[in-house]
């Protein structure tokens, strides 16, 4: 009946319920066909649909990001525990500086790549912090700091400045107002005499509370005191109280010392290992002890000193010559020295800013290890993370060709290297190519990832390119013919195909939406008073660096074999023998015959008799 209920109506996005027609705004937060946006909304992604396709879409949704998390472990080209080949190193780094190989190795450019993530991490302030020079502010600094203005980056620290000076010139305004109120309310009390006993008692115990709260509250505070005649009504409001300042006076510290060195205590001599037992007697050590010049001291090299000093901490957890304390008694104080020829050195002074304008050298291994019982991953220096972000649909594909078939394979199975590459021989082979077409894998070095180079026929190399007044021919094309031969790209391609011009930009453009991902871009913003907050300031649509899936590789028929290398390759040197050798086997049988002459049998002394 329409007089006790409401009608009732269905869906009107024909979703089959029925409902009351009160309950259609509560029906509208069930509906399966409702518009809503995606679950990802607020991390960039733009796209509005039924409520019934959330979850499918999170499959092919461009917010829906994962960052690979894997790891593997790289040791210094020093380490004594690792078999290192320092000839095909050096060799190695010589013809990349040369650009005479025949392309730049794999697991070289994947060390290169470590290696520059691992000098940029490394800070001399962490590494040694005595060797930090120490900037002093300037008088005129010091003087307009004082003076409450913003010197430089110090915007911090002026505030904390500005502040307490106002606190002081509040607190000193709010004792005049005191004395001043106290005088004329000490008149008033015996121009009008002594009120009433109730309304004293109630005036006090507000003013009480209202002082005990000022005191305690520091932060917010007025000029202004409220008039001690209406103090008593302002209590019983419901309004916020506005605090003040009252006579404050300087607070005496005592500190506490809760440990007390015992004075009567007697070592045992039963104990092991205490510190009683023996006598110690304090000595000073200095470099003059050695015999040595300051000028002939030995100067240390700085990535060398760097590697073994964070090597030093990876294994043992700390410092070489950390000052340490095991109790409370013993300390451990460190003595190492260094010695610099570029200290000392700025507070953001990195170990790649050091050796920039040095040639290159590589002091990591070629060998990377995924795991290792040497140390602790969490705190790890030469643990390096991949971190290359994809789509949630594409990263099964990522780790499985990259990670697994050509990075963990890369050295001796992927890539094949001379077997005298211990003696330097810097001659390898790829002997792997997708099963559907014809490819080498590369290493991108502005991207930090792997890519698929297709095998180009030597004719269509040799024709003319055209000048920048004449557009070329993929140019010319219809945007809907581009559109559609960019959709089967890769996302790498695409990516790389953006770069070349405005109008293949706008095509790659077009296909984000589809193909690409998006994320937050953050920014860090620092306050007045200190305090930092990390705000996002826009979302970044890109393409991730994902190349045309490999299902399955086989072997490259074109690669000669290692034994056409190893008839020219100069580390093979064979050693003629002219002179004749005995062999084990031909000494065998003669000592064999000679015992056999030497021994009588029966048989023998009979035939003699005979």
């Amino acid at each position: 009946e329409i007089s006790v209920s409401c009608v009732l109506i269905p869906c009107r996005l024909q979703c089959g319920a029925l409902f009351h027609l009160c309950k259609e705004e509560e029906h509208a937060l069930l509906c399966p066909n409702e518009r809503v946006p995606c679950l990802n909304a607020g991390f960039g992604c733009p796209i509005s649909m039924p409520r019934s396709w959330l979850a499918a879409h999170l499959q092919i949704c461009p917010a829906s990001v994962v960052c690979c998390s894997m790891e593997w472990n790289r040791w210094p080209a020093e380490d004594a525990q690792s078999h290192t080949h320092s000839a095909l190193q050096n060799n190695l780094v010589k013809e990349e500086e040369e650009g005479g190989g025949h392309g730049e190795a794999l697991d070289l450019a994947m060390a290169l790549r470590d290696q520059h993530h691992l000098f940029h991490s490394l800070k001399m302030k962490n590494l040694f912090p005595e060797l930090i020079e120490r900037v002093e502010d300037i008088q005129e600094e010091r003087e307009e700091l004082a003076r409450g203005r913003v010197v430089g980056s110090e915007g911090p620290v002026a505030y904390v400045w500005e502040r307490m000076f106002n606190m002081e010139r509040g607190g000193c305004m709010i004792a005049e107002a005191n004395q001043e109120a106290g005088a004329r309310g000490r008149g008033q009390g015996q121009a009008s005499g002594v009120r009433g006993q109730e309304m004293e008692s109630h005036q006090s115990q507000t003013l009480t509370t209202t002082g005990t709260q000022a005191l305690n509250d520091t932060h917010t505070h007025t000029d202004k005191r409220p008039n001690p005649q209406c103090v008593a009504c302002l209590a019983g409001t419901k309004k916020k109280q506005m605090y003040y300042y009252s006579q404050l006076e300087p607070m005496k510290i005592n500190t506490v010392r809760t440990f007390k060195i015992p004075t009567s205590f007697t070592a045992k001599h039963t104990r092991i290992r205490n510190p009683g037992h023996r006598k110690r007697v304090d000595t000073a050590v200095d470099t003059s002890d050695l015999g040595v010049e300051p000028q002939d001291m030995p100067i240390w090299e700085e990535v060398q000193a760097s590697l073994l000093c964070s090597l030093e901490k990876e294994q043992r957890g700390h410092l070489i010559a950390e000052s340490q304390s095991s109790d409370a008694l013993l300390s451990d104080t460190g003595t190492q020295t260094y010695a610099f020829l570029s200290a000392p050195f700025g507070r953001d002074t990195s170990l790649a800013s050091l050796t920039e304008d040095r040639p290159l050298q590589l002091h990591l291994q070629l060998q990377a290890k995924g795991v290792t019982a040497r140390h602790n991953k969490s705190s790890s220096a030469f643990t390096f993370l991949c971190g290359q972000t994809f789509q949630r649909r594409e990263f099964p594909k990522h780790f499985r060709n990259v990670h697994t078939d050509i990075q963990m394979c890369a050295s001796g199975w992927f890539e094949q290297r001379c077997p005298l590459a211990y003696l330097g021989c810097t001659y390898s082979q790829r002997r792997f190519q997708p099963s559907t077409h014809t490819a080498t894998v590369t290493y991108n070095k502005e991207l930090s990832s792997f890519s698929l180079r297709p095998t180009v026929p030597a004719s269509l190399n040799e024709e003319p390119q055209c000048s920048k007044s004449q557009p070329d021919s993929l140019s010319t094309l219809p945007y809907e013919v581009l559109y559609h031969m960019a959709s089967f790209l890769d996302s790498l391609s695409l990516s790389q195909l953006a770069l070349v011009s405005h109008l293949m930009r706008e095509v790659c453009s077009s296909l984000l939406h589809d193909r690409g991902m998006v994320s937050l871009l953050w920014e860090k913003k620092t306050y007045k008073t200190g305090m930092a907050k990390w705000k996002a300031k826009k979302v970044v649509w890109q393409f991730s660096t994902l190349f045309s899936p490999v299902e399955a590789w086989c072997f490259d028929n074109n690669v000669p074999s290692m034994s056409d290398h190893l008839k020219v390759c100069p580390y093979y040197e064979m050693e003629p023998r002219t002179e004749r050798v005995l062999l084990p086997h031909i000494v065998n049988n003669k000592m064999n015959t000679d015992t056999q002459s030497n021994s009588k049998s029966l048989v023998t002394l009979f035939q003699k008799n005979i």
